[in-house]
C-alpha cells in the first residue's frame, strides 16, 4: 500500500483526524523491515536522526505530526504520531531513549556502537566528519495510530 493510501484509509475510519497532514514517509535505513516490524510490535518508539544532515530547507520532526513508516519497498506498514521531539547532542543521548528505540539488546553502549558506524558513514556521504562531541541530534518519541494489518 502507498503512503497517501493508508494515510488516507485512516482519515476514513477517523483514527487521524479528517484535516491531519502527512509530515514524510519514510524508511529506516538499510535496516528497513527489521526496524518496521519493532514498529509494529512496539518494541521500537523512539529514533534520532542527525541534525547536521537535515537538507537547509528541510522542516524538523514536529510534535504531533503523523509519519508514515515503510518496508524497504517503500510500502506503508504504519503511521505513527511524535509524542515528543527535541534537539540534544550526541553524548547526552539517554540509557532510556537507548531503550526506547528497542534496537539489540537496547542498551546504551549497543545504541552508541550502531548507531556511531551509522552517523560515520552517513556524513561521510554528505563529505562531512561525524564527531561525537559535536554532534546535535534530533530525537522523536511516538507511538502507532493506524499498523497495516498483514
Amino acid at each position: 500500500m502507498t503512503p497517501d493510501a493508508l494515510f488516507n484509509k485512516a482519515k476514513e475510519t477517523n483514527i487521524v483526524p479528517y484535516d491531519a497532514k502527512m509530515q514524510s514517509a519514510f524508511q529506516f535505513g538499510v535496516f528497513a523491515d527489521e526496524l518496521a516490524d519493532l514498529v509494529i510490535s512496539g518494541k521500537k518508539t523512539a529514533t534520532t536522526s542527525s541534525l547536521d544532515l537535515y537538507e537547509k530547507n528541510e522542516p524538523l520532526p514536529q510534535l504531533g505530526a503523523y509519519d508514515v513508516v515503510l518496508d524497504s519497498k517503500n510500502q506503508a506498514i504504519c503511521i505513527i504520531q511524535n509524542d515528543n521531539v527535541e534537539i540534544k547532542n550526541y553524548l547526552d543521548i539517554s540509557d532510556k531513549h537507548a531503550y526506547l528505540e528497542g534496537e539489540g539488546d537496547r542498551s546504551l553502549e549497543y545504541w552508541r556502537n550502531v548507531h556511531n558506524d551509522f552517523f560515520v558513514n552517513e556524513y561521510q556521504l554528505e563529505g562531512l566528519v561525524f564527531k561525537e562531541q559535536n554532534a546535535k541530534m534530533v530525537l522523536e518519541n511516538f507511538h502507532v495510530v493506524y499498523p497495516v494489518k498483514k
